[in-house]
């Protein structure tokens, strides 16, 4: 194959951006990312019941406001979104104002309740949930070259790549402070500095009340070696090819895009805390109400396959509460076990492939998480 027809080699970061968020990229195809995988809003509606019940905990938090927001970013089809909206009361879902984020176009026939943006609504109050959204903001690549550097990794559009540059200036420094790697050829990390503003920008859209994000992650002191930059096609992990044909994405370090007063928990323990549990109904249900032993059964799998530990139930969550006072009364609202202190944290080991895949069934495809409980200290402020 020549040079010209691979294209120019660029890095990671720009060519993802064109690949996923371009005129023709995979983000804006119409069948959307349910197409080519499944995340824990696929996997089951216990899912957005949880976080239907975790809005109105906040909503009592914030007082039942006259209007209360809820922002879905990243929403993809708006699935989730419109998951939430179903699962309400009906006195919460009056004053709900449902925004879904997204860059493709509209899709047909979307609930008219919910708004329809490419960007954040800025100065609203209630919960922004972003649920698998950081994987798919574009980083750049570094790998250790033969001379001991980190250098940039360059790409071309068939996917082969050549190493750069030198990493510096503020790049070098979120490197040396998250992601530090020693001087062995070959290793490899992701500069997340543009996850970080991403997030940052996100939870300032927020007048008052909770942000949230969920990921798979990894902690500073269990990152990958050779990184976690991977593709994902029609249900199956691939080679990542900045040319549009694949989703592109890279497991998230969470624990960087903290800001301060921010908590991190796994979704088995999020979960938990907001009723969905994988306990099996009691067996003398059967003899008595067998229907409803079989639904019960059903739901405790969805809970099991959304909780499994190594699985998804060892995805990310990062809560952070915004606005002056809003902690305390969060707490007292029903999300204690959330927000509450933190102990010793619990790294996140290497992880496996990033979505449940779109064959997959109810097994665990994501394996070596241990879960991850930690408080965004005063030395790990931004």
């Amino acid at each position: 194959m020549t040079h010209e027809t691979r294209g120019p080699a660029r890095g990671w970061r720009e060519a993802t951006e064109e690949a996923l968020y371009g005129p023709y990229g995979f983000y804006r195809r119409p069948e959307g990312p349910a197409g080519h995988f499944r995340t824990s809003v696929h996997a089951s509606p216990l899912y957005a019941a949880a976080v239907a019940r975790l809005l109105c905990r906040v909503d009592a938090a914030l007082g039942h406001p006259g209007e209360l927001a809820f922002v879905d970013v990243g929403a993809g089809r708006a699935e989730l979104t419109t998951g939430v909206l179903d699962h309400l009361p009906a006195d919460v879902a009056a004053r709900t104002r449902a925004y879904a984020v997204e860059r493709a176009a509209r899709p047909e026939g979307l609930d008219p309740r919910v708004t329809w943006c490419a960007e954040p609504p800025a100065g609203v109050t209630g919960l922004l949930f972003a649920n698998e959204w950081l994987d798919n903001v574009p980083v750049d690549v570094v790998e250790v070259a033969a001379d001991g550097a980190p250098r940039r990794v360059l790409v071309h559009d068939d996917g082969t790549e050549e190493l750069g540059s030198p990493v510096t200036g503020p790049d070098a420094d979120w490197l040396a402070r998250w992601w530090p790697l020693a001087a062995e050829p070959g290793l490899r990390a992701e500069i997340g500095r543009p996850r970080d503003a991403a997030w940052a920008a996100a939870v300032a859209t927020l007048r008052r009340g909770l942000a949230v994000a969920v990921d798979y992650a990894h902690a500073r002191d269990a990152r990958p070696p050779h990184g976690t930059l991977t593709g994902f096609r029609e249900g199956r992990e691939t080679a990542p090819v900045p040319d549009g044909s694949c989703d592109i994405t890279a497991h998230v370090a969470l624990d960087a895009c903290a800001l301060p007063g921010g908590r991190l928990l796994t979704q088995r323990a999020a979960l938990g805390a907001l009723g969905v549990r994988g306990d099996r109904p009691p067996l003398s249900l059967a003899s008595t109400d067998p229907a409803a032993y079989v639904r019960a059964l059903a739901r405790a799998g969805e809970a099991a396959e959304l909780t499994a530990r190594g699985g998804l139930g060892g995805f990310g969550w990062l809560l952070q509460p915004v606005g002056s006072g809003v902690a305390e009364p969060l707490a007292e609202a029903g999300l204690a076990e959330l927000l509450a202190e933190a102990g010793p944290q619990e790294v996140l080991a290497e992880a496996g492939p990033q979505e449940v895949l779109a064959e997959a069934g109810p097994q665990e495809p994501l394996t070596g998480r241990a879960e991850l409980l930690v408080d965004v200290t005063d030395d790990e402020e931004q």
